[in-house]
């Protein structure tokens, strides 16, 4: 088992934590906890994201997704949002 011992936010991953509500924020903090607690906990994803985890989590009746990447006992958390395009969008910026 991984222990966690650093989190890492993308610039975009803290820009759109600051757009959002407060009962969004406490949800996805506790979200981010489970991660830290268990990193195995999303699902791994294959192609071009074959090194990120996305685990999927509850917000206001929204299903939210949250990509993230363990190297070593770094926890990097790239983006965050619901399924339209979140994909798309992840690719464009891992690639950057």
């Amino acid at each position: 088992m991984i222990e966690i011992t650093d989190i890492i936010q993308s610039p975009l991953f803290a820009s759109q934590k600051k757009r959002l509500h407060k009962k969004q924020i406490r949800d996805l903090d506790e979200a981010i906890r489970k991660i830290a607690q268990g990193p195995e906990i999303g699902s791994l994803k294959v192609g071009d994201l074959s090194s990120i985890r996305v685990f999927k989590f509850n917000s206001m009746n929204s299903l939210i997704l949250l990509a993230y990447e363990i190297v070593e006992n770094t926890l990097f958390l790239y983006t965050f949002g619901s399924h339209q395009n979140f994909y798309r969008e992840l690719k464009k910026h891992i690639n950057r």
